[in-house]
């Protein structure tokens, strides 16, 4: 199995994207919140964690190879016990995931119908099977877990999506959270990842004050 790949994303669709090693080129199936963190590195080269499946049916006889890409190995690790669950399969899960993984593992740990509800794909039944055989089982994944700060849990979801684009793109997570505290306080208007994130690289370089 393919567990890591490494190379040049050349292209970015809605759930998946291109990336080129040597003289080929992959498919990576992709969740929705790593599409968005990868938004700005068409043409860089990144690394992505990676699993494979098979699509179809074994008795179909048209079996089609299918590798998945994820931003760290841990959240590849929390898919693998999100589709566990029954009713969770690896192309609804995919589609389900359009925001980080650590705000729906907290919503888990939480009981969060409510949130669960908001994912694509996701009905009510579905929702109490994810809290009934996951909740216990997600706090290494949820935004709470190990020394996180309080600051850290009491981020929005917008926050969330921020800090993990910005952690994919190579800064730490700590200083990802400093500096997005910091761009919220400077604007209290701003209320997207995607006018956040430029934000806080206006505030890293000094250019914006």
């Amino acid at each position: 199995m393919i567990a890591q790949i490494e190379g040049k994303l050349v292209s970015l669709g809605a759930d998946s994207g291109i990336v080129q090693v040597g003289s080929l080129c992959y498919e990576v199936l992709l969740p929705g919140y790593a599409v968005k963190a990868l938004g700005g590195k068409i043409g860089a080269d990144i690394t992505l964690c990676t699993m494979e499946y098979y699509e179809g049916t074994p008795g179909g006889g048209n079996l089609i190879p299918r590798m998945v890409g994820f931003l760290s190995r841990a959240e590849r690790d929390f898919f693998g016990k999100y589709t566990s669950v029954k009713g969770m399969g690896i192309k609804k899960g995919l589609k389900s995931l359009t925001i980080p993984i650590a705000t729906i593992a907290d919503a888990v740990e939480a009981g969060e119908e409510k949130l669960l509800l908001s994912l694509s794909g996701v009905g009510k039944r579905l929702a109490q099977h994810i809290i009934a055989e996951l909740k216990g089982k997600l706090g290494d994944f949820a935004i709470g877990a190990g020394a996180a700060s309080d600051a850290r849990a009491a981020f929005e979801t917008f926050q969330v999506e921020a800090m993990e684009i910005l952690v994919a793109w190579g800064e730490k997570r700590t200083d990802a959270m400093e500096l997005i505290d910091l761009a919220c306080r400077k604007h209290p208007d701003i209320k997207s990842a995607e006018a956040l994130v430029p934000l806080v690289y206006r505030i890293k370089q000094g250019i914006e004050v």
